[in-house]
């Protein structure tokens, strides 16, 4: 007889990470911190160096670009010969060009040929790992070991942490960036960077858990498509949200600029994180009779009415307010949409499906950050919080007419499920 699902967010998690112990829980979280860095570290580091804005946005955005295009191949990579050897490749290549990076940096110039700078960073950002990523693909057998399939209360509470850890990741990372900057070289970062991920890149890759995510041994069990109707609805919905990531950036920047005070932006920024770091940790504690499906519907269409209020601000404290009060749905909106393409995903495509979603959400940073840039242009913030408004609209749209592909596909994930349990356990067979 299976044991009742723990009630309450603190049994959750405690039961959780008593599985792996605080040592896996820790060095996952870190091991995500040089992705959260390098992009701004590139950006301060070249434009520093060169005198150039355009060099360093360039430089960074080659970093991501790039990232956004590897990340799906390294997932799918994963799938088919296992974590530990793409990991371990992936954090020492990662490493080696990052320092790349940081010492052509030091070399550049103002009025100097600063173009092999994005190209080097195009080639360290295919290599940085989504450890957020292939961290929820470890979750469930995780959760599974010893019982007879992953525990559906423990599942929820690994993604609610998840999402969590990489909102806290995007917050700690630049802010991080900001304290070297400010006592050292601004090229110091990047090589801060590379050194946290070569250390605890390498150690995530290595750690114990990873022999739990089984590879491909090309038969058909657990396979099936990875792109379907319904991870194409999700990916859609993180894209959404990458836009709003990016378009309240862009927005922030300018109002703060306008204020003079252009050196809070990262501050306010971090806002963001802050409400949806405490927001993602609570939605465990939502009853299981909600489903996930209702979920996305609900914390979508919520973006919208808190992005709302950004078309009113006019000042950075009225701004602030906004955020906190946005960034109360953003992580919860990710964290259901990651869990439903984990329950829908057969087990061989895991990591595929979800550094797609990864990616979705970088390009969709990219895109909002661009297309928030042109308006800002036209009008000043408003025409750039209304990349933002757009940006919800599309993700609740998506949730709305989409609840239908992502029903079916649950609904055959859990048909060989059910067959699957009706089986002896394995571990029960061999104990």
């Amino acid at each position: 007889m299976r044991e009742a699902y723990p009630v309450s967010p603190v049994q959750s998690y405690r039961q959780l990470f008593a599985l792996t112990g605080p040592v896996y829980v820790l060095v996952a979280f870190v091991a995500r911190l040089p992705l959260a860095m390098s992009q701004i570290a590139a950006l301060l580091a070249v434009s520093g160096a060169t005198g150039s804005y355009a060099a360093g946005g360039m430089t960074a955005g080659a970093l991501a670009v790039a990232n956004a295009v590897g990340s799906p191949v390294a997932g799918a990579l994963t799938d088919r010969v296992g974590q530990r050897p793409v990991l371990v490749t992936q954090s020492v290549l990662g490493t080696l060009g990052l320092l790349a990076l940081a010492v052509l940096t030091l070399g550049a110039g103002p009025g100097e040929p600063w173009w092999p700078l994005p190209v080097v960073a195009a080639l360290a950002g295919v290599f940085l790992p989504q450890v957020g990523t292939m961290a929820r693909v470890r979750w469930r057998p995780i959760s599974a070991t010893g019982r007879r399939g992953a525990e559906p209360r423990l599942m929820d509470a690994a993604f609610s942490y998840e999402g969590a850890a990489d909102e806290a990741s995007f917050v700690l990372g630049p802010a991080v960036v900001g304290v070297i900057v400010a006592i050292a070289a601004p090229v110091t970062s990047l090589v801060v960077a590379a050194l946290l991920l070569g250390a605890f890149g390498t150690w995530f890759a290595l750690h114990p858990t990873v022999t739990l995510v089984g590879r491909d041994t090309g038969s058909r069990a657990g396979r099936g498509r990875l792109v379907t109707p319904a991870l194409l609805v999700l990916a859609g919905v993180q894209l959404s949200i990458g836009m709003i990531f990016g378009s309240i950036q862009t927005g922030t920047s300018v109002l703060a600029t306008q204020a003079g005070a252009p050196g809070l932006t990262g501050l306010l920024h971090a806002l963001l994180g802050v409400g949806s770091v405490l927001a993602g940790l609570a939605v465990v504690a939502l009853p299981e009779h909600v489903g996930h499906v209702r979920r996305l519907r609900i914390f979508t269409s919520a973006l919208v009415v808190l992005a709302l209020p950004l078309l009113l601000v006019g000042s950075l404290t009225a701004l602030a307010v906004a955020l906190l009060a946005l960034g109360v749905a953003i992580a919860p909106s990710m964290i259901t949409t990651f869990t439903l393409a984990e329950r829908n995903t057969p087990v061989r495509r895991l990591g595929g499906a979800m550094t797609t979603l990864a990616a979705t959400t970088g390009t969709g940073y990219a895109l909002g950050a661009a297309l928030a840039g042109r308006f800002a242009d036209l009008g000043g913030h408003r025409p750039a919080f209304a990349v933002t408004i757009a940006a919800t609209l599309l993700a609740t749209t998506l949730a709305w007419t989409g609840a239908g592909a992502v029903r079916r596909a649950l609904g055959a994930a859990r048909q060989p499920e059910a067959k699957d349990q009706e089986a002896p356990s394995p571990v029960a067979a061999t104990s």
